[in-house]
């Protein structure tokens, strides 16, 4: 009876553990639907397997509506389902969920011209096979497609210092929860200014880009100060625990050398 319960114990304590990437790894009809068929019809599914929209669970339904578990109902209007966008609603379309990032992009060049056939949001990122936003974007090759590169690659060696900070900063947050510390506010703080950041250039306005990435790297530049302040800590705990090591072994061998002494002199 105790080993039977036991068991159940360990199964459900797996499921539960399990449950969510089962949920992430569980296909809809959507996918299993387009994944059997050839050409662009199945091609998104490969795609979007690849993105950061599946590393995050977010699949076909999320932005396409629809009902992801009824094949009959998958592309009804009446479950929600709006497909794909026009060409000038696509920052609308993705906005629903980046909503600072629309809001930036529309203020910008680029969404300004955005009737005129100006780049929006899968010109740059992509439909389906989406990847993590990174300095790797922008580039010469995407950006040479629509006009010169010279004002992208100002923009580029704006953001590039900040861009290292917040890694540089994500990663010391990364050692020092893994020592023990308390960072939840420090990332809190962090992942807002990456927010930020990710903001800043869908503006494509060099001059704002400088200031805004000014303002971010202050903000970074607290955090980083207070990651710094606990590396002191850090340090001063070291080496008092290293002093008062050495005062222990300093005890230990003074004790063998009087009770070695004491000895000696009990023999003579």
């Amino acid at each position: 009876m105790i080993r039977t319960s036991i068991s159940l114990f360990v199964l459900m304590l797996f499921t539960l553990l399990a449950a969510p990437a089962l949920v992430l790894a569980a296909d809809t009809v959507c996918i299993e639907c387009h994944g059997g068929q050839p050409g662009p019809l199945g091609e998104p599914v490969g795609q979007w397997r690849t993105s950061v929209h599946a590393e995050n669970g977010i699949s076909c339904h999320e932005c396409h509506g629809g009902d992801p578990t009824d094949y009959a109902m998958a592309m009804s209007p009446d479950k929600g389902f709006i497909g794909a966008p026009e060409y000038a609603d696509v920052p609308d379309f993705c906005g629903r969920c980046h909503v600072g990032v629309a809001d930036a992009y529309k203020g910008g060049a680029h969404g300004q011209a955005l009737e005129a056939g100006a780049a929006q949001c899968v010109v740059c990122h992509g439909n389906h096979a989406i990847q993590r936003a990174n300095l790797d974007l922008i580039n010469e090759e995407a950006c040479s497609q629509c006009h010169s590169y010279e004002r992208a690659a100002l923009i580029r060696l704006s953001l590039v210092e900040t861009d290292t900070m917040i890694n540089t900063t994500e990663a010391d947050l990364e050692r020092l929860y893994r020592l023990g510390f308390a960072v939840d506010e420090m990332e809190d703080g962090l992942f807002n200014q990456r927010n930020s950041f990710h903001r800043i250039f869908h503006g494509v306005d060099v001059e704002r880009v400088r200031a805004e990435t000014a303002d971010v790297q202050a903000e970074v530049g607290k955090i980083s100060n207070q990651v710094a302040e606990i590396d002191t800590t850090i340090q001063e705990r070291k080496l008092w625990g290293s002093a008062v090591l050495g005062l222990f072994i300093l005890a230990g061998v003074i004790f063998l050398l009087v009770r070695k002494a004491y000895e000696e002199e009990e023999r003579g």
